[in-house]
C-alpha cells in the first residue's frame, strides 16, 4: 500500500501536471498518437476486409499476410525506423509502427464477420430482388457489425497500451513518465505513469462500448405483453329465455 499511496501523492502534486513533462503534455501526445494511428489501421483494414467478405474471395491470404505484422514486435519496428531517415520525423514511425500493429484485429474481425453471415439470409434477400450494394448495406453489414466493433475495440486497447513503447526510443506520451521515473528510481512516478495508462484504455474501452450501444444497427426487439391466462375456466354460457 505504501507504493500505491506514493503514487496517489505523486498523481495529486500540480506540479507533475504542468510543463513540457507533466502529465497534460504527455496525455495530450499519447491521445494523438493512438487516435491517429486507429484511424489509419481502420481506414486501411476496414475497407479492405469488408469488400473481400462481401465478394468471399482472397479474404484468407489478407488474413495470414496481416498476422504477419503480429510476430515482429512493436519495439523492434520501432528500432529499425530509428536507424532510418523517419528518426527526424516526429512521432511518425511510431504511427506507422501502431498501425501495423493495429491492422490485424480489424482485418480478421470485419473479414469473419462478413463471412459470419448466414447465407440463406443472404440468399433471401438476393431473391427479394437486392442489388449488391442495398445487400452490403442493409444485410451483410448490419449482421456482421458486433464483431466489427469487437475488433475496433480489441484494437483501441492494444493500440493505446502498446503507445508507451514509444518513449523507449525517445517519443512522447505517457511512456515517457515511466521511463522518466525508471531513470531517477522514482517508484512512485513508475506506478502512477501505470495507472494513467491503465485507466485511459479502460476510458476508451468504455466509450467504444458506449458508442456500439447508441449506433447498434440491430433491431430493437420490444417485449411481449403478457399472456393471456389460458388456465382460466370458460365463462359459463348465458341461459337460453323461455318461450311462450
Amino acid at each position: 500500500m505504501g507504493v500505491l499511496s506514493d503514487a496517489w501523492s505523486w498523481l495529486t502534486t500540480g506540479a507533475n501536471w504542468s510543463g513540457d513533462g507533466g502529465v497534460w503534455h504527455r496525455l495530450q501526445e499519447h491521445v494523438y498518437v493512438s487516435g491517429l494511428s486507429l484511424a489509419l489501421a481502420c481506414a486501411i483494414a476496414l475497407p479492405v476486409a469488408l469488400w473481400l467478405g462481401h465478394i468471399g474471395k482472397g479474404g484468407s491470404l489478407a488474413i495470414n499476410i496481416s498476422n504477419a505484422g503480429r510476430a515482429i514486435p512493436v519495439f523492434a519496428v520501432l528500432a529499425l525506423f530509428m536507424v532510418s531517415p523517419l528518426r527526424n520525423a516526429g512521432s511518425v514511425p511510431t504511427v506507422i509502427a501502431l498501425v501495423l500493429f493495429a491492422v490485424p484485429p480489424l482485418l480478421t474481425n470485419a473479414y469473419v464477420g462478413m463471412r459470419a453471415v448466414d447465407r440463406a439470409v443472404v440468399e433471401a434477400a438476393r431473391g427479394m430482388g437486392m442489388s449488391g450494394r442495398q445487400l452490403f448495406v442493409r444485410v451483410e453489414l448490419p449482421l456482421a457489425y458486433p464483431l466489427i466493433m469487437t475488433g475496433l475495440r480489441s484494437a483501441s486497447v492494444q493500440v493505446v497500451a502498446t503507445a508507451t513503447i514509444a518513449a523507449m526510443v525517445g517519443q512522447g506520451g505517457l511512456g515517457r513518465l515511466i521511463t522518466a521515473g525508471f531513470n531517477t528510481y522514482n517508484t512512485a512516478q513508475v506506478v502512477a505513469g501505470a495507472l494513467l495508462v491503465a485507466l485511459l484504455a479502460l476510458l476508451v474501452e468504455g466509450v467504444l462500448v458506449a458508442i456500439d450501444r447508441i449506433i447498434d444497427p440491430a433491431p430493437s426487439i420490444a417485449a411481449p405483453g403478457p399472456a393471456p391466462d389460458r388456465t382460466a375456466a370458460p365463462a359459463s354460457p348465458a341461459p337460453a329465455r323461455k318461450t311462450a
